[in-house]
C-alpha cells in the first residue's frame, strides 16, 4: 500500500503549476502538503488520485484510493445514504467474498480432493485478510459514528442539495473515513469540523493502516499526526522540499531558515548586479567625447584608448553573464495595513459595536448576553458547529436582522467582514479579474457612503496575491487564492472593526502564522470565530465568548 510520485510536473499552456515533485508515502506514513495558495496542493492530490494526468513524471499507486476534495458538487437526487452505500461497497464486497470463500472451504472439506481444499483455503486466507483490513464487521457502525462525531446529517434520506457546503463536506468525510481505503487523500479536512470532529479525525488518522496524504492549514494537526511535510512553496531551485520534521515548530524553523538564506542570496545577487552595472556604465561613459583629445590631434592615441575601453566594457559584460546566478524573487509576505482605531470625531467612550440579547429565529438565541466591542478590542468566539458563531458575527456586521435584541454602532464606524465560506464559492462574475472585482467593490462601498477614498487599501500592496494573479479571472483562481482575495476585500476600506469567521480556512500555514501575528498587533478592533486549535491557543489571552455555554469567560 503506497503512493509514489517521481519528478512530477503539472501545468497548463503558458502557466506551470508544479515541477519536480518526488516523494513516497507507504503504509503508516502521513504526509502533510503545505504551501502558499495557488502552489498546486489540490492539483497534486488530484494527480495522486488519478483524476488529473501529470504533464511530466510518473505516479505509482498500490491499493485502493479514496479522496475527499474541498468542493463537493450536489447532484440532484443524490442522498446521504447513497454516499454511505458507495463508501461501504468495498466492505460489502469483501464480506460477500468471505462468505463465498468460507462456503468453498466447507464444500472442499466434504470431498477427498486435497488440491481443491488447498485452493479453497488460500482463497479464504486472502478473503479474511481483506475483510479484516476493511473492517467489514463494523462498517455500518463506523459510518454512523463518523456521521455523528463530525456533526454531519445522519438522515440517509436527505438530499445533498439541501445541505450546506459544510454539511456536504462532513458527510463525504465521514463516509470516506468509514471506507478504510489503502491510500487516503484529504483536502483541508478540518475546514468544516468543530473541536469534537477534529478530535475524531485525529484519532482515526493516527491509527490509519494505509498511506495518508493531507492538504491542511491546521498546524495542530500537522503536530499531532504527520510523519513528514512536503512543502510546495517556491524554493531557490524551484523544486518542492520534503521535510522529515516531526513537529510543525521544527518545520517552521527549517522553512524560515531556508527563506532567510534565499532572501540573503537574492539581496546579495541584486547588489552584485547593480555594482557590475555601475562599472559597465562607467566604462561606456569612457567612450564619450569628454575624455577624448580634440579631433585632429593624437589620432592613434584616440583609437587605441577607444579600443581599450570597448574591450574593457565587453569583458565586464562577459563577467556579468558568467557570474550571474539565477536567484528567483523570494515569495512575498503579508503586509498588513495600518488600520485606524476610531472614526473621525469619536472619543472612544462608547463601544464601536454593541449587541444585547440577540435572537435570530432558528439560528441564535443569546438572551441575557451582552457583547461590547471597544476600540482596539479583542474577542474570540468559540463553540461547536450550530451554536451560532457565524450568525453572531453577521449580527455584529448588521447583515442579519434581529427578531429580538439590540445592535448599536458608533457613527462612522467601518466594518470589514470575512465570512466562513468566502472563497469556497466562485464569484458571481468569474470572468472579472481580481483588479476589476476589487475596483467594483470599492465603488459599491463608496456609493454606500462607507469608504473614505483617502484610506483605501490597495490590493496589490498586501502581499496576498501577485499582480499576475490579480490580472487573471477570479474563476481561474484556486479556492485558497479566492480566500486571500476576500481577505483583501475585508481590508479594502481600512475598517475600524474586523469580523473574521474561520479566517484560517483555505489559507496556507505560513499565511495563518502571519495573519495571527498581524491580528494581535493591529490598531483595529478584532472579532475572530474559529475552531482552529492553534489559533485559539495563540489568542488565548483575548476575551472569549463560548457559545457552547452562552457565557463569557
Amino acid at each position: 500500500m503506497h503512493v509514489a510520485a517521481r519528478d512530477v510536473s503539472v501545468g497548463y499552456p503558458g502557466r506551470p503549476v508544479l515541477a519536480g515533485v518526488t516523494f513516497t508515502a507507504s503504509a503508516g506514513d502521513r504526509v502533510g502538503l503545505v504551501g502558499e495558495n495557488g502552489t498546486g496542493k489540490t492539483t497534486l492530490l488530484r494527480v495522486l488520485a488519478g483524476l488529473h494526468e501529470p504533464s511530466g513524471g510518473t505516479v505509482r499507486r498500490s491499493g485502493s484510493v479514496a479522496m475527499v476534495e474541498q468542493d463537493l458538487t450536489a447532484q440532484d437526487g443524490v442522498r446521504v445514504g447513497d454516499l454511505v452505500e458507495q463508501a461501504l461497497e468495498p466492505a460489502r464486497a469483501a464480506a460477500a467474498e468471505l462468505a463465498e470463500a468460507t462456503a468453498a472451504v466447507d464444500a472442499a472439506s466434504a470431498t477427498d480432493d486435497l488440491q481443491a481444499a488447498e485452493v479453497a483455503q488460500d482463497r479464504l486466507v486472502r478473503a479474511l485478510a481483506r475483510a479484516e483490513r476493511l473492517g467489514v464487521w463494523d462498517a455500518d457502525r463506523r459510518a454512523d459514528e463518523a456521521l455523528s462525531r463530525f456533526s454531519a446529517p445522519a438522515d440517509r434520506a436527505r438530499e445533498l442539495a439541501s445541505l450546506s457546503v459544510g454539511e456536504r463536506y462532513r458527510v463525504r468525510l465521514a463516509c470516506t473515513i468509514a471506507q478504510r481505503a489503502d491510500i487516503l487523500l484529504l483536502d483541508e479536512p478540518t475546514n468544516h469540523l468543530d473541536a469534537a470532529g477534529i478530535d475524531h479525525l485525529t484519532s482515526a488518522l493516527r491509527t490509519w493502516p494505509g498511506a495518508v496524504v493531507i492538504v491542511t492549514h491546521d498546524r495542530r494537526l500537522l503536530d499531532d499526526i504527520m510523519t513528514a511535510i512536503l512543502d510546495l512553496d517556491p524554493s531557490v531551485d524551484g523544486r518542492p522540499v520534503l521535510y522529515g520534521a516531526t513537529s510543525y515548530a521544527e518545520y517552521r524553523y527549517a522553512h524560515w531558515q531556508a527563506m532567510r538564506r534565499w532572501r540573503q542570496r537574492y539581496a546579495a545577487e541584486v547588489k552584485r548586479r547593480e555594482k557590475l552595472a555601475e562599472r559597465l556604465d562607467a566604462s561606456y561613459e569612457g567612450l564619450s567625447d569628454e575624455w577624448r583629445p580634440p579631433k585632429g590631434s593624437q589620432k592613434h592615441r584616440r583609437a587605441t584608448r577607444a579600443r581599450i575601453h570597448v574591450k574593457a566594457a565587453d569583458r565586464l559584460v562577459e563577467q556579468l553573464e558568467a557570474q550571474a546566478v539565477e536567484v528567483p524573487v523570494p515569495p512575498a509576505s503579508l503586509v498588513f495595513p495600518d488600520l485606524p482605531t476610531l472614526p473621525q470625531g469619536a472619543d472612544g467612550s462608547h463601544a464601536l459595536v454593541e449587541v444585547r440579547g440577540p435572537h435570530v429565529a432558528g439560528r441564535l438565541d443569546l438572551a441575557g448576553v451582552r457583547v461590547d466591542l471597544p476600540a482596539c478590542g479583542r474577542l474570540l468566539v468559540t463553540g461547536p458547529n450550530g451554536s451560532g458563531k457565524s450568525t453572531l458575527l453577521q449580527v455584529m456586521a448588521g447583515t442579519v436582522p434581529l427578531v429580538r435584541g439590540v445592535r448599536r454602532t458608533v457613527d462612522g464606524v467601518r466594518i470589514g467582514v470575512l465570512g466562513q465560506d468566502d472563497g469556497a464559492e466562485v464569484a458571481p462574475d468569474p470572468t472579472r479579474t481580481g483588479f476589476e472585482a476589487y475596483a467594483a467593490h470599492a465603488l459599491s462601498l463608496l456609493d454606500a457612503g462607507v469608504l473614505d477614498p483617502s484610506q483605501l487599501v490597495p490590493v496589490a500592496a498586501l502581499g496576498l496575491l501577485t499582480e499576475e494573479d490579480l490580472e487573471r479571472p477570479l474563476g481561474e483562481l484556486s479556492v485558497g487564492q479566492r480566500r486571500r482575495f476576500d481577505l483583501a476585500r475585508a481590508l479594502l476600506a481600512a475598517p475600524h472593526v474586523l469580523l473574521l469567521d474561520e479566517p484560517t480556512n483555505h489559507l496556507s500555514v505560513t499565511l495563518v502564522d502571519e495573519l495571527t501575528q498581524a491580528l494581535r498587533l493591529t490598531s483595529a478592533a478584532v472579532v475572530v470565530a474559529t475552531h482552529d486549535r492553534r489559533m485559539r491557543a495563540d489568542l488565548a489571552d483575548w476575551l472569549q465568548l463560548d457559545l457552547g455555554h452562552h457565557r463569557t469567560i
